[in-house]
């Protein structure tokens, strides 16, 4: 078991928004589904997304997610970045920069492995081209950091 685990606050969607990430996430699955009574509603789920695990609440309308915690994915291609955006992005919204908001308002971060390598850069015009070239972007494209990247 981890010794830290995000725990998310819903009004009522925990079960929907579990099985939401469950289809979109590999090597993902339920790991407990607790009802008020038999048959009764879903209070709270556990799940596991990629190794990761969460538990959710079913808590009321009373909190909102907010930009302030996001989940960042590293993604080691451009297909799997543009399948992740594609399916969180489905009834939520774009943001700036990588990031999205789901239709459930949890804000995650979809960000391919190379542009920390490029960031990372000891050259520190290379690393500004990229830096430049991913704050005009929503959705990340490699292909065009590395051509910012490699061209002054």
């Amino acid at each position: 078991m981890q010794k830290i685990t995000p725990f998310l606050w819903f009004d009522n969607q925990a079960e929907e928004a579990m099985n939401f990430y469950l289809s979109i996430f590999k090597n993902s699955k339920v790991l407990s589904v607790n009802r008020a009574g038999e048959g009764g509603p879903v209070i709270s789920v556990a799940f596991e997304l990629d190794g990761q695990e969460f538990m959710a609440l079913n808590a009321g309308p009373q909190f909102k997610f907010t930009e302030a915690i996001s989940f960042f994915v590293n993604c080691e291609t451009q297909q799997e970045v543009d399948e992740l955006w594609a399916k969180l992005t489905a009834g939520g919204e774009e943001g700036r920069c990588g990031w999205l908001k789901d239709k459930y308002g949890l804000s995650w971060q979809i960000i391919p492995t190379v542009l920390g390598e490029m960031l990372g850069d000891r050259d520190p015009e290379k690393a500004k081209r990229a830096m430049d070239a991913m704050l005009q972007m929503n959705k990340i494209d490699t292909a065009t950091l590395k051509r910012a990247y490699e061209h002054a």
